[in-house]
């Protein structure tokens, strides 16, 4: 499959740095790596936890993910990220990435992995389609700034 592919937990803020430009592609309001750095070790601070698929030293596809607790579905993993080289897609980077986390997810004995995406993200949503995640609702969000 991609057998010179490693699943590396980003850690460090060098890991961080060396993770920007893969998130950019997610994420494109993100413009300043080292800021993007300290946001992400706030957010380790709160259980946020970052992989990445590495190849030949170079991050190529990336999850971040945390565990977390509500009353609809208990104690679940929630994906905040996923995100594949634009240039690198289809060689199934993604489904690995999401399987390592549906597999830690599993080992925990929880039910569900959970997960938003744009409206505007055909594409992912055709992913998540094939991967069995399923539509359950709509997420809201308001600016307050505004």
């Amino acid at each position: 499959m991609n057998e010179h592919v490693k699943f590396t937990p980003m850690e460090t803020e060098a890991d961080c740095l060396a993770s920007f430009a893969v998130m950019q592609q997610l994420r494109p309001h993100l413009t300043d790596a080292p800021g993007f750095a300290r946001q992400i070790q706030r957010q380790r601070e709160n259980g946020y936890r970052l992989l990445a698929a590495c190849e030949n030293g170079k991050v190529i596809g990336l999850i971040g993910y945390r565990h977390t607790e509500n009353t609809l579905y208990g104690r679940f993993i929630y994906v905040d990220d996923l995100v594949v080289d634009a240039a690198l897609q289809r060689r199934r980077l993604g489904e690995q990435l999401l399987e390592r986390v549906r597999e830690e997810t599993r080992a925990l004995g929880y039910r569900y992995l959970v997960l938003d995406t744009g409206l505007h993200m055909a594409l992912a949503q055709r992913f998540y389609f094939r991967q069995g995640l399923l539509p359950k609702g709509l997420h809201f969000s308001q600016d307050l700034n505004q």
